[in-house]
Order: C-alpha cells, then sequence, then structure tokens
C-alpha cells in the first residue's frame, strides 16, 4: 500500500510540473500575437479562451482537433470572422497554449 502511494504521489507532482501557468501561456500568447484577437475573459474579435475551454474541455479528440485549427485556421463556429492560419507559429506553442486553454472553465 506505501509503494502505491508513492507512486501516485510521484505521478501528481510529475503532473503539476508539467502544467503551464497561466502567466506562461499568455507570455506565449503575447510573443505569437494571440492576445490581439483572443483574451482570457472576454469575446474580442475570437472567443474568450474561457469559453473555448468550457466547450472543449473533457472532450477526448479537443486537443488534436485545435491544434489543426490554430494551425490552418478555421471559420463558422464562434462567429462570421475566421480564425487566420498561424502556420509560423511553433507547434510546442499551439501544444502549449491549445493544452492550457483546455484546462480552462
Amino acid at each position: 500500500m506505501k509503494k502505491i502511494a508513492i507512486v501516485a504521489a510521484g505521478l501528481l507532482a510529475s503532473s503539476f510540473a508539467n502544467a503551464v501557468t497561466e502567466a506562461e501561456a499568455m507570455g506565449i500568447a503575447q510573443k505569437n500575437g494571440c492576445l490581439a484577437c483572443h483574451q482570457l475573459d472576454k469575446k474580442l474579435v475570437g472567443p474568450a479562451w474561457r469559453e473555448v475551454g468550457k466547450k472543449y474541455g473533457g472532450q477526448a479528440d479537443a486537443e488534436a482537433m485545435l491544434l489543426v485549427k490554430v494551425k490552418k485556421g478555421g471559420k463558422d463556429v464562434w462567429g462570421p470572422i475566421p480564425m487566420p492560419p498561424n502556420a509560423t507559429v511553433k507547434d510546442a506553442d499551439i501544444k502549449t497554449l491549445v493544452q492550457f486553454v483546455l484546462t480552462l472553465k
């Protein structure tokens, strides 16, 4: 039983160590121009990230779908204004931001 508790504690600690903070996510967003259209809690040109998190959080395929949508762009989900492609943004930055957004409720 003691070994199970130690393993569980280690897994929990490693998941927190890999979690991106809001400050880190916002720094990545600022660097890549995401904040020109998105904010955490209010709609600008695009949806508030908290609304995206509410809509897609918990869906098994959400991360993969959002990675493609952010990289290639999208339309007709959050209104008439399309999201432009972000082909020059590093895949690692997109993945970090998508994972962060999916934690928001």
